[in-house]
Parts: structure tokens; sequence; C-alpha cells
């Protein structure tokens, strides 16, 4: 499953650089997000409790930043598992340019699923998953940039923002 998405943020990217390597910014903006701890520099540690449909879960797992270019770029990648929910793994080029004074940061994901949640259907995965990319960002615009709000950026045919 592949999932995309870019979001207009009014902070200079080096703000929302900053803010994408803080745990502590993460850990209150990832809905669900229970614990998020650093295990070294490029390496985190988290439990998420999730619902998706009618399957509820609390991943624990392992997230590493990869291919870092501070303060444009990095690849992030992680695994989860979730008790007989089954496991969720998968990874996501993040980006950031700037914007006449704001920032886009936008995403390019794959995610596997299996176990129950397999079970349940792409389309209410998918749709569980850009609602929760959508709360994400919100909650991250408003923490990185008080009193705005994300805004969500067309993508064009390649699956660039415009």
């Amino acid at each position: 499953m592949e999932i995309k998405g870019a979001y207009r943020i009014a902070a200079t990217r080096e703000q929302v650089w900053a803010a994408l390597n803080d745990p502590e910014i993460l850990k209150k903006c990832l809905p669900g997000c229970e614990k998020l701890e650093r295990e070294g520099d490029n390496a985190f540690t988290a439990t998420i409790k999730t619902k998706v449909g009618p399957v509820s879960a609390r991943f624990s797992g392992a997230v590493t930043l990869q291919d870092l270019d501070p303060p444009n770029a990095y690849r992030i990648v992680g695994e989860g598992k979730g008790g007989v929910a089954g496991f969720a793994k998968g990874g996501a080029r993040v980006t950031l340019r700037d914007d006449a004074g704001a920032t886009v940061l936008q995403y390019d994901a794959e995610a596997k699923v299996g176990g129950k949640l397999a079970q349940i259907g792409s389309r209410l995965i998918l749709g569980t998953a850009r609602k929760l990319a959508d709360d994400f960002f919100k909650k991250f615009s408003e923490t990185v940039a008080p009193g705005t709000a994300a805004e969500k950026v067309a993508l064009d045919a390649e699956g660039q923002a415009s």
C-alpha cells in the first residue's frame, strides 16, 4: 500500500526539520502514541495504540532514520508488532522545501500489514492511514507554528507537490 501527501507548514525549514527529529514533539503529535524514546542517534522505539476498523491494537516496534540530508530530507523506516492484530512495517521518504516563508513537507510512504489487519481490506486501511496522517500534520503544524494550521498541498501527476 502506498500513500503520498504534502502539507504547507507556517515555519522555516530548519524549524520543521528540528521538530521532525524531536521525540517529544513527535510523541505529542502521533495519534495514539504512548511511548517514543530515542535509542541512538537515528533510532527510536515506539508504542502506538490504534484502531483500524474493528481491530484495535497496541504496536511496539523500532523506527530508524536513514539517508539523512539535514534540513532537506530523510527516510524513516519502521516495523511494529501488534500481537494477534498482526504487524505493520514500512517506510517513508520525507522532503522539505521552502515556500514563501513557509515549508512544504512532502512524504511518499509504503506500508505492509499482516495478520488480522491484512484481512480488513486495503480501502479501510488506506482510509485510516490518510486520517492518521491528516491528524498528525494538523497537530504537528499547530505545535511547530502555534496559531496556524497545516495546509494540504496538491500533488501533480508525478506525485510532486505543486
